[in-house]
């Protein structure tokens, strides 16, 4: 059975963790986004937190690790391990409702269900797979893609033809 000391401290662990801003979204949080995977205290006090990269190569990985890990010296914490977790996958249905509603709140399109794979190979697709995306300024779904690339890889940069506005939109992956 687990101390109720070390299930405090496995919460103010978690706590800490979960309030590291994205380097690349900053309205968000890791814990929003989805790629905080867990936190746990282990025996003898190390703190073990688990990311997740939003794809295969983040550039920003190095610098969630590092601020998550300073977060909880912060809180603390003086033996602190960050590991990169790739299985199961990121999925934008990681995304929480808080962070979604943030994301329209400052002006970038949340991103729709992720894209369901049966297994086998992946299929080739030879045309544009046009999806509506809703302008988050004034909800309207008559939007075009200007850019399939944003600032970074996982956004993509659209125009709304009702209110003309442009704005971004996080990519289904």
């Amino acid at each position: 059975m687990v101390s109720a000391p070390a299930v405090e401290q496995e919460r103010r662990a978690r706590e800490a963790a979960a309030r590291v801003p994205d380097p690349e979204l900053p309205m968000l949080t890791l814990a929003d986004l989805g790629v905080l995977r867990g936190v746990r205290v282990e025996p003898g006090g190390a703190v073990v937190a688990e990311l997740t990269p939003t794809y295969s190569g983040c550039p920003a990985m190095a610098e969630m690790r590092a601020d998550v890990a300073a977060r909880l010296r912060a809180a603390g914490f003086a033996r602190v391990e960050v590991r990169t977790v790739l299985d199961p996958p990121w999925s934008t249905d990681l995304i929480t409702a808080e962070g979604r509603r943030k994301l329209a709140a400052h002006g970038i399109a949340p991103p729709g269900p992720a894209p369901r794979r049966t297994g086998g190979p992946v299929p080739l697709v030879l045309g544009a797979t046009r999806h509506a995306v809703e302008c988050p300024r004034c909800g309207s779904a008559d939007t075009e893609e200007t850019s399939h690339f944003s600032a970074t890889a996982c956004k993509s940069l659209w125009r709304c033809c009702a209110c003309r506005e442009p704005f971004e939109h996080v990519k289904e992956l």
